[in-house]
């Protein structure tokens, strides 16, 4: 059974907070954006929810640093 897109979205939320990214909706699609720990803020804009979803599961697997 596949989670509901509520649950997705309320999934990844909590990952992105857990790795210091806040996730906003927009109309365009989704934005993550990142200005703890990195030399330069990290900002991604007009994501899908997958493509969001790869991203915070990148930055789960390289650790918080991100790199």
């Amino acid at each position: 059974m596949q989670d509901s897109e509520s649950e997705r979205k309320a999934r990844l939320r909590e990952l992105a907070s857990k790795l210091f990214f806040s996730l906003e909706e927009q109309s365009s699609g989704y934005s993550l954006y990142r200005d703890v720990d990195v030399k330069k803020p990290v900002r991604h804009e007009g994501l899908t929810l997958d493509e969001a979803e790869h991203i915070l599961n990148t930055w789960k697997l390289r650790g918080l640093h991100g790199g």
